[in-house]
């Protein structure tokens, strides 16, 4: 008979634990003997069975502190466990209940009924195991669903909607703390070309080539995201004018120095960059934040292109 389960059979008499293990095994279960409460603990460990069936009253340590300390244990999950007592009492079945026994057993053990009980407990973890399985998979698509709803499928990272959610965030942090917080407006030079002459499907390489180097460019910490069409922004916490500038010339040499190339296509790409900080008593609000970078990024295209321009036109030394 095909095995239904793995059951782990625990007690100090030699011939009931015998006579159990018949039984189970008769029944088509897969059965391991412990003859004691540590033993069981170790078995549990070990085997990880699916069901224990277990003696009250055994030396040293007993069937319900081995069962108060499995149910306490999340390591060993969901396993269910029938205690075996020769006290039909009912605050024997309470104490034990009350620790997390899931069913109880009189002895002299009659074999239908342990078999039948066993069924019902391995019917019921495996609805268990059905539930846990389940929402770990809700907890996987639910994960999978903010990162999408959270990054730019194409380029692979954050997208504008998530940007301006954590944007609001960094630019309170800022104002309250008078801290430095960097704000790189770019775009792509001549990105209309590079489609035009190439095709789409090799503007949509370099776009998300474009998102790796900036991406390693930058800090952890620091915030990428898809700004719209071809232009991206970069949120640097704790970063003043000059690390900003460094910052800048970093990108914008990496994006310069970049082979963009697919097979016989090539194409030389270059990126404008607009930089505003914050705090500043010109700057009203955050949309009044952004807008400052973009007005530096207009101030790059039109000194140029593959360049850095500051806000207000302040570029440190």
């Amino acid at each position: 008979m095909a095995s239904s389960g793995k059951v782990l059979v625990v007690d100090d008499d030699a011939v009931v634990r015998k006579e159990m293990s018949k039984t189970l095994q008769e029944f088509g279960y897969e059965v391991v003997e412990g003859k004691d409460g540590r033993e069981a603990l170790t078995l549990v460990r070990d085997v990880q069975p699916d069901l224990v069936v277990m003696d009250v009253e055994m030396p040293g340590m007993g069937g319900r502190e081995v069962c108060r300390i499995i149910k306490g244990t999340k390591g060993f999950g969901f396993m269910p466990i029938i205690l075996v007592t020769a006290r039909d009492d009912i605050q024997t079945k309470v104490e034990g209940l009350e620790l997390g026994a899931d069913d109880y057993l009189i002895k002299p053990i009659n074999g239908v009924e342990l078999a039948a009980r066993a069924k019902s407990m391995m019917r019921m973890k495996a609805l268990q195991d059905d539930v846990v399985a389940a929402n770990l998979k809700l907890r996987d698509a639910n994960e999978r669903l903010q990162d999408l709803s959270m990054t730019d499928p194409l380029m692979g990272i954050y997208n504008r909607l998530f940007f301006q959610k954590r944007m609001i965030y960094e630019y309170q942090r800022a104002e309250r703390y008078r801290t430095p917080l960097t704000l790189l407006m770019l775009d792509l030079d001549h990105f209309k070309s590079v489609n035009d002459t190439h095709g789409h499907p090799f503007g949509d390489y370099v776009l998300k080539k474009t998102g790796e180097i900036i991406t390693a460019s930058v800090r952890q910490v620091d915030i990428v995201a898809r700004f719209g069409g071809e232009e991206l922004i970069v949120a640097c916490p704790e970063t003043n004018a000059s690390n900003a500038k460094i910052v800048g010339e970093r990108i914008r040499a990496k994006m310069d120095e970049a082979e963009f190339k697919q097979g016989e296509v090539f194409h030389h790409v270059t990126v404008s960059i607009g930089v505003a900080i914050c705090p500043d008593d010109r700057i009203k609000n955050m949309d009044d934040f952004i807008q400052k970078a973009d007005e530096a990024l207009y101030a790059a295209k039109q000194g140029g292109r593959n360049k850095v321009c500051f806000a207000f036109n302040e570029e440190p030394e």
